[in-house]
């Protein structure tokens, strides 16, 4: 006879993690008051897209949010056919999010089937060898052995089906936990994510429109590093408060509105790379474009709100200081009414 779980996630609410769920739990009500169904199903479209720029992105996908809307319309794309299959499969489950239930294993292994099919022989199952996360040079978390990995995510399930805690907490401590058994030989990252965001949208439908995995790839290392000090601490904790900020902070960033409005300086940037070729514009050439001397108030006023709203975007994302690196307009930059 099979003995009922009492497997419990070790981790603490602390006051930092209850100041920032009554601050989401409040801007989601009053966000919620706001919206208006057309734009809501227009705003989902545009987010959607930044989700899946974001959350391939972390995983090296080089797609641009151009690109994946182009993929989306069906149009065709130059790009390496694996980026391609992988925005094409993210499509696809993002899609089917709503038809998804959070507390369903059988739910799980559907979405990872949809989303990386074509990509790995095993899709939609569990990996059957070991698996590590890889550092830079060092291997950072050696994954539990592929035998437990069934009765450890039954276990996971069994405490999300009974936690009777927020689902901003359940949600987030559920990410690390599976990031941690890390279940599939690929594709946790993005399953993770996408989880997290299924979860939420179940508390709040919300979060169909708020493009959270966007923001953790603008923190992407600050991402890595909570989950790191949360393995080597034993504890979800530094995780858990982690995701809560990532989520204040998009909740706060959304906007009824499918134009928001921008500051003069960021129209003004909107315009000079909205004219300048593909390939974009380096700080300094943005710099004297703009006519500016002052480059700690080009970079706090001009550059900053435009990578922050997904207006423009990074060519080298994952190093932000190289000098190589280069800024273009992204499709929701394009978008703003005054830009031509």
């Amino acid at each position: 006879m099979k003995t009922e779980s009492t497997y419990q996630p070790p981790f603490t609410i602390t006051p930092l993690a209850l100041r920032h769920i009554a601050d989401i739990s409040e801007a989601v009500g009053r966000i919620s008051a706001q919206t208006d169904t057309a734009l809501d199903l227009r705003l989902r479209r545009l987010n959607r897209i930044r989700t899946i720029q974001g959350s391939l992105a972390i995983e090296g996908n080089t797609l641009s949010e151009e690109q994946i809307t182009a993929i989306l319309d069906g149009k065709h794309v130059i790009a390496p056919p694996r980026e391609i299959q992988e925005a094409r499969n993210a499509i696809a489950a993002y899609d089917l999010l709503e038809s998804w239930n959070p507390e369903s294993e059988k739910d799980l292994l559907k979405a990872h089937g949809v989303l990386m099919t074509g990509l790995v022989d095993n899709a939609g199952r569990y990996r059957q060898s070991g698996a590590g996360v890889m550092g830079e040079k060092t291997v950072v978390h050696i994954a539990p052995p592929a035998g437990r990995v069934p009765h450890l995510m039954s276990d996971l399930f069994h405490w999300l089906q009974k936690a009777e805690y927020h689902p901003l907490v359940a949600s987030s401590v559920f990410h690390y936990e599976f990031e941690f058994i890390h279940p599939f030989a690929d594709g946790n990252g993005r399953m993770g994510r996408l989880w997290q965001t299924l979860i939420l949208s179940r508390w709040n439908p919300l979060f169909l429109r708020i493009p959270v995995e966007s923001l953790v790839y603008a923190h992407q290392q600050e991402y890595y590093e909570a989950l790191r000090q949360s393995t080597q601490q034993g504890l979800v904790t530094p995780f858990l408060e982690f995701m809560l900020t990532i989520v204040r902070d998009a909740v706060l960033g959304a906007t009824p509105q499918v134009t928001p409005q921008v500051t003069p300086q960021v129209k003004q940037l909107l315009r000079i790379l909205a004219d300048a070729d593909h390939d974009g514009l380096s700080r300094q050439e943005l710099l004297e474009a703009s006519g500016l001397r002052d480059r700690k108030s080009f970079a706090d006023r001009w550059l900053a709100p435009a990578l922050t709203a997904g207006f423009i975007e990074m060519t080298i994302p994952d190093k932000p200081n190289s000098r190589l690196q280069r800024y273009r307009i992204t499709a929701r930059g394009r978008r703003i009414s005054d830009v031509k």
